[in-house]
Formats: C-alpha cells, sequence, structure tokens
C-alpha cells in the first residue's frame, strides 16, 4: 500500500537551536537533471526522494517553531533566565529598601516624640542629636529605595525586550516554516502528478492522498467571545464540491487555547463535544473519533453539532477552533482539505459579559448568527489558503506587541494539533484501505 501525504507528519518531540530553519535549501535544489538542455524528467525515485527531503526540511521548521515558543513561554521565565533571576533580585533588593525605609521613618517618629518630652536643655540637646541623626538615615532609606525601584523598572524592561526579541524571532521562523510547507505541496503535487502519469498507462487505482480543496469544513455559528460557565452551540458545515460522491467523509475539529499573557494553556477548561442528525447523542470531540459520516454526494453538504463547555473558573485569554476534513473512497484513492482552518475567539472569566446561557441546549450564541459561516483567520496556519475564502495569513509578533503573546502560544498549539490529527487521518485511511 502506497503512502498518503495530504497532511503533515506528527510532530511530538523538541530538539535543538531551531535557527537552522532560516537557511534551508529550496526541496528541489539538487533534483535538476544532470543534462539540462535535454530537460529529462525526474523518475518517481527521484520525485520521492525530493518529497523527503521536504517532509523533513518542513517538519524541521514545524519543531523549531515549537522549540521558539517553548522557549517563549518556558525558557525566558524560568529562574535560570538571566533577565528572570535579574527581575526577582531586583525586586527582592526593592523590599529591602522599602522596609528599611519603613524603619527609617518611625525612627524619626519616634526621635520627634523623645524631643517633645525632653524637660532639660540637656535633654532636649541630646534629642535633638537624635532627631537629626534619624532624619539623614530616612533620607538615606529613602534615595536607597528610590534607586531600588529604579532598578526594577531598569530589569523588567530588559525582561520584557527580551519576550519582544523572541517573539520576533518566532515570526521568522514560521515564515520558514511556511516556506517548508510550500517546497512541500510542490514537491508532492510533482510526485502525484508523475504516478498520475503512471496510473494512466496501467497502475492500479488508488495510491496517493491527494490535496483536495473543494472539500471544505466551514465553522458556522461560533460567537466571537465565549465566557467562563456558558455553553455554546455552533455547526461544522462539511461540503463536498467537486462532481463525484466520496465514499466516506470523516471530519475533524478541536480548540486550543491560552490565557492572555500566553504563558497557561487552557484546553483543560474547555470542552468539545459533538453530535449528528444521524447520532444525536453528544460525545468528546476527541478528533471526532475518526467517525465517518458517510458517503456525500457531488454538490452536497452534511452538518455536525457542535458544543463547547466553558469551565466557570477559566481566566480571560484567547482561543482557536481547529477544523478539516478527508475522506477515502473504496477504490482506495483518498485526499483532503489540505490544511487546518483557523476560527479565532475571545475568551472572558466569568461575570465580564454575556456569551451564551450555561448548559443550554439550544443551537444559540452570543456571537455570531447560527448558521452563518465564521471567517476563518490565518494565525499560526500553513501556506494554503481555499480561493473561496477570505483568510489572511498572519505573521505573529512583527511589530513585538505584547499582544502577540498570547498568539504565539495558539500557533505552536495550532503545529502540535495539527501533527495529532495527521496520525489520526493516517490511521483512519489505513484501516479503510486494509477492508
Amino acid at each position: 500500500m502506497k503512502i498518503r501525504r495530504v497532511l503533515a507528519t506528527a510532530v511530538a518531540a523538541a530538539v535543538t537551536a531551531p535557527v537552522v530553519l532560516l537557511s534551508a535549501a529550496p526541496a528541489f535544489a539538487d533534483d535538476k537533471p544532470a543534462a539540462q538542455t535535454q530537460k529529462a524528467k525526474p523518475t518517481i525515485e527521484e520525485l520521492e526522494q525530493a518529497v523527503q527531503r521536504a517532509q523533513k526540511e518542513y517538519d524541521a521548521a514545524v519543531i523549531a517553531v515549537n522549540d521558539a515558543v517553548r522557549f517563549l513561554k518556558e525558557g525566558l521565565e524560568a529562574e535560570t533566565s538571566p533577565t528572570k533571576t535579574a527581575v526577582i533580585e531586583a525586586k527582592k533588593a526593592a523590599e529591602d529598601a522599602a522596609e528599611a525605609k519603613t524603619e527609617a521613618d518611625q525612627a524619626v517618629v519616634d526621635a520627634r516624640a523623645e524631643l517633645d518630652a525632653a524637660t532639660t536643655d540637656e535633654d532636649k540637646a541630646a534629642a535633638q542629636t537624635a532627631l537629626d541623626e534619624a532624619e539623614k538615615a530616612a533620607q538615606q532609606a529613602a534615595e536607597a529605595k528610590k534607586a531600588a525601584d529604579t532598578k526594577v523598572a531598569e530589569a523588567t524592561t530588559a525582561h520584557d525586550d527580551a519576550r519582544v526579541a523572541q517573539s520576533r524571532k518566532i515570526g521568522l521562523l514560521q515564515k520558514a516554516r511556511d516556506e517548508a510547507k510550500e517546497k512541500l505541496v510542490s514537491a508532492e503535487k510533482a510526485l502525484a502528478d508523475a504516478e498520475g502519469e503512471e496510473g494512466e498507462e496501467g497502475e492500479e487505482p488508488g495510491g496517493e492522498c491527494v490535496p483536495e480543496t473543494r472539500l471544505t469544513a466551514v465553522v458556522r455559528g461560533l460567537p466571537d467571545k465565549v465566557v467562563g460557565g456558558t455553553t455554546e452551540h455552533f455547526t461544522l458545515r462539511i461540503t463536498n464540491g467537486t462532481d463525484r460522491t466520496m465514499d466516506a467523509v470523516y471530519p475533524y475539529a478541536a480548540v486550543h487555547a491560552f490565557d492572555d499573557k500566553g504563558l497557561k494553556e487552557l484546553d483543560s477548561s474547555l470542552d468539545l463535544e459533538w453530535s449528528t442528525a444521524a447520532d444525536p447523542d453528544w460525545r468528546d470531540a476527541d478528533l471526532l473519533d475518526g467517525t465517518s459520516l458517510g458517503a456525500l454526494k457531488a454538490k452536497s453538504s452534511v452538518d455536525v453539532k457542535l458544543r463547547l463547555k466553558v469551565d466557570a473558573d477559566i481566566p480571560s485569554g484567547q482561543g482557536t477552533a481547529f477544523a478539516t476534513a478527508d475522506y477515502v473512497n473504496e477504490d482506495d484513492s483518498c485526499g483532503g482539505y489540505p490544511d487546518l482552518e483557523h476560527y479565532d475567539f475571545q475568551i472572558l472569566a466569568k461575570g465580564s459579559g454575556s456569551a451564551g446561557d450555561p448548559d443550554k441546549d439550544g443551537n444559540e450564541d452570543s456571537g455570531g448568527k447560527p448558521g452563518t459561516p465564521n471567517k476563518p483567520t490565518g494565525q499560526g496556519g500553513t501556506s494554503t489558503t481555499p480561493a473561496n475564502t477570505t483568510a489572511g495569513r498572519g505573521s505573529l509578533a512583527d511589530t513585538g506587541s505584547s499582544d502577540a503573546l498570547p498568539k504565539v502560544a495558539l500557533a505552536g498549539g495550532a503545529a502540535l494539533v495539527l501533527g495529532v490529527g495527521t496520525v489520526i487521518v493516517a490511521r483512519r485511511r489505513n484501516r479503510a484501505a486494509d477492508a
């Protein structure tokens, strides 16, 4: 059975320095025929090798982005980080200076009381001397506290600058990843075209899975904002825009979220469930369990009901819903939408506003109207975007703003979600092909 390549290979491990991606070579850099003037066509074996090289380059690019995001969230915030250590030490010194100033100010108060209580000239002179010394010590303590506070501000600024620099670095790595993805798609298309030509000469049907942008998965009715303690209902519409029936269509949906600072993952506080008209019981989405929706005729659609439960104690943050779909036919041909569509939503802590009723079983939400397609976003996505959508590809942290940090975290999560989805897709296609 031939290897199928519609989505990217799963990414799970962390490796060293991601900067290597910035010098990645083109997928076909070494694939030109020896005799340029003869324009010899590359062999299937050569095209397969080109795909393997492009796949490794893309995998390394995804890992590089994940590493950079992980360093932003964990490495820079560890107590061993130089800038973080400087902030901690400066704050401790400022606390000590504040305590010393408080004690010095109290000494002044006590010295004044002693002066007021003095009755003899000798006692008054001694009390005045003590007061003068106390006031001098208080002035020095105030200056020391001011200096300590200045060092806290400087250390905090240096730490923030390090975070901004890392965010910009992530933006460059994401650009390298997107370019690697484009090369991989080109290499896979060249291989698929070559194998298709061989198939026309008598090869058995089936083979590599192919990208199919006309099989779409569109989220409809997902609100722009969700509130802790509420439940939101929306749909995932799968549409077969081709001229042929697809024998088994598989949807995929997931959610991923981080708090406003981009440091705390909120996935455990979000519970995505699904059901269909044919099977109305609500179940955990969990990659939709690799469940087929059955055959989908040409130019037709089917809806998957989705229900997002938001824990009451969830902090404010940003979330993203992911969706895509693929198919497997009885003749072992297969394919699918070559990317994950991303739909962003804001998470509000309980009491921040109204974005749905707790545990409501109706099909209502506070964001878009039910049945209205949501606009996909380009955040953390790959380079492939269908021509009939308005999705844009965002460059994370291009300006270095702190607002980009949660989006950076979501981008890293998107790569991991994409990898997990790929494993499930590969398994269910293998089962279908072996049946």
